[in-house]
């Protein structure tokens, strides 16, 4: 793991060491400089979310990355694959989003694509570190240096929509379906109740008057709960949430029933498959999927290939083994023959266009996935040591998947982005599975929490 960069990009308390403006600003630098010596004179695209920190951190980078020379084109609050989208058809250099995704508003956080639309690489994304680690405040800058242009890019968020709204066949209607929309106060906020009132549904939206302190407040895909008893009360047909940047979807059945974003790959991989359109028959997800989506896919005649965790390296196994959908259980999810990113609208659309397919309730088609009990804890941690090298906890590890054996798994894993170690535990019953969690996560704690 870099000094800097996580899982998803650079991430922290807004204002606080690494998300300040001194880094943001070397962030800038740092990613224009690289762009230009690797591409030529670069331009770099700019989004965010809605928290009340975005305006400055993009203030910073803007700085850095005129500084160098570069140009800055400012697309303003547009979901992070929307970013993806204009770096790519802007011919930009990189594209830059200021947002800390699912976390609550005080966190922020930068994730940078490539100028065609994808995340960067390991390698890449360590030189870009080293620069900024290496750099100081008044470095990169030559005498007589050209300032970059500031661009206002906003209007061509409308160009993101349009792709959007042409993702499905014309002749799909939504007009029978009753939708409940939650944009977690966040980046889809504007879009999204546009988007599928569109197509011709009945939508009604949650969560969006975004005040920059709101966003994930009990609500969007971390906090369904508001959604649920929403789709319950009004009857409607499916609930769909997003979190704050728009890249991840959790769906609501009619009875509530939340759907995971296993769940979701499970049915868009069954409506691709059945058409003739999932190539090679593989689907990428995480190590932690849930056992019961390999189980499903085994059922279908598709192969499950895994990857680490992270929508980047799902995109990378994706293209390595010639698949074209992949996801996370967290619901990222990946089509590589439509886009370059998770995008937590583009897969609604997937999956309703799945749900009309199939002629069937949501709570129905859900069934073609059997979830395995599942137990996970984050243990808030104060250090990361390798969990191999402190005995108390390898041996916890070790003893559970002995007692499991083939009945489970288990999987233990520190956070990319916050101060957690992660402890994921499947079984055959929910009595076992809770106990081996627990057990594994109070040894954690009593040793590095």
């Amino acid at each position: 793991m870099g000094k800097l960069f996580g899982t998803d990009g650079i991430r922290g308390k807004a204002g606080e060491y690494p998300m300040n403006a001194e880094i943001a600003e070397r962030t800038g630098r740092a990613v224009a400089r690289f762009f230009t010596e690797t591409d030529g004179p670069s331009k770099v695209v700019i989004g965010r979310d809605t928290r009340e920190s975005g305006p400055m951190l993009e203030s910073a980078l803007v700085e850095g990355i005129g500084a160098v020379g570069a140009d800055v084109a400012l697309a303003g609050v547009l979901p992070t694959p929307g970013i993806a989208y204009l770096a790519a058809t802007l011919k930009a250099s990189a594209g830059i989003v200021i947002s800390a995704s699912h976390n609550p508003y005080f966190d922020n956080g930068i994730k940078i694509f490539n100028g065609n639309g994808y995340k960067l690489s390991d390698e890449v994304e360590a030189a870009i570190e080293n620069m900024i680690l290496e750099s100081d405040s008044k470095g990169d800058v030559g005498s007589g240096a050209k300032t970059g242009q500031v661009l206002d890019e906003s209007g061509q968020a409308r160009d993101y929509f349009t792709f959007l709204s042409k993702v499905l066949s014309p002749d799909i209607s939504f007009k029978e379906l009753k939708i409940i929309l939650d944009c977690a106060n966040g980046a889809t906020h504007g879009m999204a109740p546009e988007l599928f009132s569109g197509f011709g549904a009945d939508v009604e939206a949650l969560a969006i008057a975004p005040n920059g302190k709101n966003i994930n407040d009990g609500c969007g895909s971390e906090h369904p709960g508001d959604l649920i008893e929403k789709v319950l009360n009004t009857g409607a047909d499916l609930g769909l949430a997003f979190d704050g940047d728009g890249d991840r979807l959790i769906a609501v059945d009619e009875k509530g029933g939340i759907l995971s974003g296993d769940q979701i790959l499970a049915i868009c991989a069954r409506d691709l498959k059945q058409k003739g359109r999932l190539k090679n028959d593989i689907v990428v997800s995480t190590v932690m999927s849930n056992m019961g989506l390999g189980v499903a896919l085994e059922d279908m005649g598709v192969l499950h290939e895994t990857s680490a965790v992270g929508d980047r390296y799902v995109m990378e196994k994706m293209m390595a083994v010639g698949a074209i959908l992949g996801g996370e259980d967290s619901g990222h999810m990946i089509f590589g023959d439509i886009h370059t990113s998770g995008d937590g609208m583009l897969t609604a659309l997937k999956l309703i266009e799945a749900l009309l397919s199939a002629d069937m309730r949501l709570s129905d088609l859900k069934g073609i996935m059997a979830v395995y009990p599942q137990v996970l804890i984050n243990v808030e941690v104060k250090s990361k040591p390798d969990l191999g090298s402190v005995p108390a906890i390898a041996g916890a590890i070790k003893s559970a998947k002995s007692e499991l054996g083939d009945r489970g798994r288990v999987l233990v894993r520190y956070s990319g982005t916050q101060p957690l170690c992660r402890v994921m535990v499947e079984g055959s019953s929910e009595m076992e599975t809770q106990q081996f969690c627990r057990q594994i996560s109070d040894i954690i704690k009593e040793n590095i929490g």
